[in-house]
């Protein structure tokens, strides 16, 4: 860069330098473009002004005053520079400057880890909810996002030192992790516990396919969640304990205070019942036994009234047995003398029948003997002697006939006089059966004498 140069003289120079790099090409038509070849097409640059912006540079007075503003913005803007660059950038240009800084970024991504973060704008008219399909394709197309994603993909995107494998990973296998194994035995010991396959392993490093370490730090999170949640479990378990015991053992003391309390009052209030139970009971008790004496008293009275008619009665029942046995034993004596009689006479008449029986069949002999000797009478004379016998007969019947029928005016007699002499009107019934058993032996004592009359005057008309 030369103080007398324009921008024509400075294409000129690009032209001579560069006229032979595939990424540089010179328009035909235009004397002070460029245009350089970039991966997502080429790109026309117009030279002019380019050396009066690079001359266009901040002096370090400048620089210092505006880096110790106190508007953060603006000491944001101009940070402080150190010595080294601030002497060197006092003779150079902004083009230098720039180079420098490239450089400086160049060695801070050389000593991370880059990850690439690709802007792409969803539609021309920079308006919010527009997505344009074809423009979007060409931005990923021309970025190179879809050829390093399959290059990627192709090969093997994730490469991890032994260390750092295991520092990450051993989290899945804690016993290989404790184990006395080398690094490369131990994570090949643990991408054969967890399954993966299509990895590679190499002197320092372990390779592996797009997706084996999405994999793997799913699993690895899965690990520290379930581990946390343990932790924190057992942490809140632990504090929640702790507060339960606390609370446990202000209420327990609470709790004694108040049922100490309770108990004081109920055992007052108890000591108050106990003692009008006990005046109640004394005088219940008072009032109780004037009455038992009361109803004691009036049950003694009547007790001996009712033991003084229990024992009249008791005398009366006494009496009243002495004469129903007075009577019984009289009844006794009466009816053994009446059957004693009864006995005697009907042992007089079965020896009167016999008699009478016997003298009537001997007749019947004679008589049979008699006409057989008159040889046969008449049958005239012996229907003559059929109606003297049947009407004499007949009498004789009726005349027996009226002899039992006949009242006995002697019974009557001693009947009325034994029940005008009753006394007891308890044992009527009793008197007039004995009344009638003492008439009987009288009346018994006709009936024979009218049957021996009977006898004797059948004997009379059988002889005639």
């Amino acid at each position: 860069m030369f103080p007398k140069s324009t921008h024509e003289t400075f294409a000129t120079k690009l032209y001579q330098t560069f006229k032979d790099h595939k990424r540089f090409i010179k328009p035909k038509l235009a004397r002070s473009d460029f245009t350089i070849v970039h991966y997502a097409g080429e790109v026309q640059y117009q030279s002019e002004h380019f050396l009066d912006k690079n001359k266009d540079y901040v002096v370090p007075e400048h620089q210092d005053m505006l880096s110790n503003s106190k508007c953060s913005f603006v000491s944001g803007l101009f940070a402080p520079l150190s010595e080294e660059t601030a002497k060197s950038a006092k003779f150079s240009s902004i083009g230098s400057r720039f180079k420098l800084q490239l450089q400086h970024l160049m060695e801070a991504l050389n000593l991370t880890e880059p990850h690439y973060i690709r802007c792409v704008k969803p539609n021309t008219l920079l308006k919010p909810g527009i997505f344009e399909n074809m423009n979007v394709m060409h931005q990923l197309r021309s970025g190179g996002v879809l050829e390093a994603v399959r290059i990627k993909c192709a090969g093997f995107p994730t490469h991890r030192t032994f260390h750092e494998f295991l520092t990450r990973v051993g989290i899945l296998a804690p016993e290989i992790l404790h184990g006395n194994f080398e690094e490369k035995e131990s994570c090949k010991k643990i991408l054969e516990k967890i399954g993966l396959t299509g990895y590679q392993i190499g002197k320092t490093k372990i390779f592996l396919r797009a997706g084996h370490m999405a994999e793997l730090d799913a699993r690895r999170a899965y690990k520290l969640n379930n581990s946390a949640t343990i932790i924190q479990k057992q942490t809140k378990c632990y504090f929640s304990r702790k507060t339960y015991i606390s609370l446990r053992k202000s209420s327990i003391f609470v709790q004694s205070i108040c049922r100490g309390e309770l108990a004081r009052i109920q055992y007052y209030h108890m000591r108050r019942n106990a003692a009008a139970i006990k005046i109640q009971a004394y005088t219940r008790r008072r009032l109780a036994r004037n009455n038992y004496l009361k109803i004691r008293k009036c049950a003694l009275v009547l007790k001996s009234g009712f033991q003084a008619l229990a024992a009249r009665r008791a005398r009366d029942i006494w009496q009243r047995r002495k004469q129903t046995k007075a009577s019984t034993r009289i009844q006794s004596y009466w009816r053994r003398h009446k059957a004693l009689f009864n006995y005697q006479n009907l042992k007089k008449a079965a020896l009167i029948s016999e008699s009478v029986n016997r003298s009537s069949d001997e007749h019947e002999q004679k008589v049979v003997e008699i006409s057989v000797e008159n040889e046969c009478p008449s049958v005239e004379e012996s229907s003559n002697l059929l109606p003297e016998a049947s009407p004499s007969s007949f009498q004789d019947n009726e005349s027996i006939e009226t002899i039992r029928v006949f009242p006995n005016p002697l019974r009557d007699t001693e009947n009325n006089e034994v029940i005008r002499d009753s006394s007891s009107p308890l044992r009527d019934a009793e008197s007039n059966e004995a009344i009638g058993d003492l008439s009987s032996p009288l009346k018994d004592t006709e009936n024979i004498e009218a049957l021996s009359a009977e006898i004797k005057k059948l004997k009379g008309s059988n002889i005639r």
